[in-house]
């Protein structure tokens, strides 16, 4: 269910039970959450940035944000509005735009309520989200995790994520029953958990 506020210091007693995990907490202190995000923008962003790098997934949203006049972000029928060719002179590919306009046409057509999903439980919002082309498990979860901010997801599709849980628990990457397991024991703060793994991979930049 959706979260209005996490009890920090519980989370963190629990999750410092873990000596490993309990380090990276003391290294990096309180991770702050940002408030407010708005599901339909997160969503046509997470397709945008698909298997592209942060830096030029920012460059190629920015400039989609760009050819609208209007100060908020687009609605769905804005998007649909805008011809193939000129999304596609972001440096937007003809298969994310396809989603895309199928992501806007899902809601107009009354297929996705956005406005439902903070009320569905993370098992819903996946569902939910992954009848769409282009949004796949990964992606739902990451919506579910910063957009949702739910407290208790782990996303073993995330490399970034393996690659930190191998590298602080000796494992290998691509054990995913190990890595699971491990991940089990942070629960119900999963998430919170992740955030300090992601951060650890900071460390070595």
């Amino acid at each position: 269910m959706p979260i209005k506020s996490i009890d920090w210091l519980r989370a963190v007693k629990h999750l410092s039970k873990d000596k490993k995990l309990g380090g990276l907490i003391k290294k990096h202190g309180e991770l702050k959450w940002e408030w407010g995000s708005d599901l339909f923008s997160d969503l046509i962003e997470s397709i945008v940035n698909q298997q592209l790098s942060g830096k030029a997934a920012a460059t190629i949203f920015g400039r989609f944000k760009k050819l609208f006049t209007t100060k908020k972000f687009p609605s769905p029928s804005d998007i649909l509005k805008i011809s193939d060719e000129k999304i596609r002179t972001c440096g937007i590919s003809l298969a994310k735009i396809k989603y895309i306009k199928g992501l806007c046409q899902a809601i107009l057509a009354g297929n996705l309520n956005l406005d439902k999903l903070p009320s569905l439980s993370d098992e819903e919002v996946i569902t939910e989200l992954i009848k769409l082309k282009g949004i796949g498990k990964w992606t739902a979860e990451m919506i579910l995790m910063f957009s949702l901010k739910r407290e208790d997801v782990f996303s073993l599709g995330d490399l970034g994520l393996r690659k930190a849980v191998a590298k602080s628990y000796g494992v290998k990457q691509d054990d995913f029953r190990q890595i699971e397991k491990i991940s089990q024991k942070w629960k119900p703060y999963r998430t919170i958990a992740s955030r300090y793994l992601w951060k650890s991979l900071e460390e070595n930049r």
